[in-house]
């Protein structure tokens, strides 16, 4: 089906008190993973691709958006495509062309007035060229190998007050909160201050996403969705189930050469976690007439 707009998409989760799943992808086998997974559950979802990912494929947009894009059009459920945690004005400006209808902007590790700037001007080209954007207040920690931040930690919270004021003067579709989960974990240990986070959706009227999710187990998850989280994002996650997954076939098949056998193995894995984190997130498959 034809390509959807995260904005539509989120807009949706939020009017009914939901959450949609959006997964960062770096390679191919992410990409067909997502979108198996997601039509295994009947549920929408968000394809990302972030600067990181774009740095890793030698600086280059196109080739992996162009393949997402091309998947998604042949997908069973509908599918947007989101340019995740950019920082680079040059990047943010290739969005458009190449099937993007959403950013996340990310300046939230600049001072506040430098982060209300550079994101107020993001907002107004990027809604001149009608892309959503998303942007976030409140350091999460966990990006470019720097530790997590403690839970208490100055900066790890979003004040609900700043956020108002925040929302109002960039004018930002959607705002990313820092409520407790971490970009980069590796176990689900994080528990989410959920009083936060119903100040926050009590303070804001647009949607709420939740970065750092892989980190968050089943239960706080579901209670975030029910505290407001209109978008739930999912990185770690996905790399912690391929990786395993490839490390014990190759374990097992110490001969083995072709890269198809454990990319396979690695792609279906991934394909039992979006599944499974989409069922969290957004609950039972929608009925069918």
């Amino acid at each position: 089906m034809p390509l959807t707009t995260t904005g539509e998409l989120v807009g949706r989760a939020a009017a009914d008190r939901r959450a949609v799943a959006a997964f960062n992808v770096i390679t191919l086998e992410h990409v067909e993973a997502v979108i198996a997974g997601a039509e295994s559950t009947g549920h929408p979802v968000v394809l990302q691709v972030s600067e990181n990912a774009v740095k890793f494929r030698y600086g280059r947009l196109l080739p992996l958006a162009r393949a997402a894009v091309a998947a998604a059009e042949r997908a069973r459920v509908p599918v947007a495509l989101h340019l995740d945690h950019v920082q680079s004005d040059d990047l943010l400006r290739q969005a458009p062309a190449a099937g993007f209808s959403s950013v996340m902007y990310d300046a939230a590790r600049l001072p506040y007035a430098d982060n209300l700037a550079a994101t107020r001007a993001a907002v107004d080209w990027a809604h001149a060229q009608g892309l959503w954007i998303e942007a976030e207040l409140g350091r999460l920690g966990g990006k470019n190998g720097e530790p997590p931040l403690d839970a208490h930690a100055p900066g790890a919270r979003t004040d609900p007050d700043e956020a108002r004021a925040f929302v109002a003067a960039s004018g930002v579709d959607a705002l990313a909160v820092a409520v407790g989960s971490s970009h980069a974990m590796t176990t689900r240990t994080a528990a989410l201050d959920h009083d936060l986070l119903k100040r926050l959706a009590a303070a804001l009227d647009v949607p709420l996403v939740l970065h750092g999710s892989s980190g968050v187990p089943d239960g706080e998850l579901a209670a975030a969705v029910t505290g407001g989280i209109a978008k739930v994002n999912v990185g770690t996650a996905l790399n912690i189930a391929m990786t395993g997954a490839i490390r014990a076939f190759l374990a097992a098949h110490p001969e083995a050469v072709d890269s198809r056998t454990y990319l396979s193995v690695g792609r279906e894995a991934m394909v039992r976690a979006v599944a499974d984190l989409v069922r969290t997130v957004t609950g039972p498959a929608p009925a069918t007439s």
